[in-house]
């Protein structure tokens, strides 16, 4: 998909929803509700993706991942 293409997709998206909001006020409260859910359900989804997003940018700022502890080998212990 190019990004016209997906320019385009986006655009008539908003328009949808721009349609949706306008009609809102003369919906019936099932349809009010149920918009609101799915707008909520996007919201936390974006939320939850810019906190993981900034978590794990937070661990490596500099761009190498931090050292971790040191390993220790265990050997097999020897039979008498």
């Amino acid at each position: 998909m190019s990004f016209k293409q997906f320019q385009k997709e986006l655009s008539a998206i908003g328009y949808k929803l721009w349609l949706k909001l306008q009609r809102l006020p003369k919906a019936e409260p099932l349809e009010i509700v149920c918009f609101f859910i799915i707008v909520l359900f996007i919201a936390t989804m974006l939320s939850m993706m810019i906190i993981a997003c900034s978590f794990c940018c937070s661990r490596c700022g500099d761009g190498s991942p931090k050292p971790k502890g040191k390993k220790i080998h265990v050997q097999p212990a020897a039979h008498l």
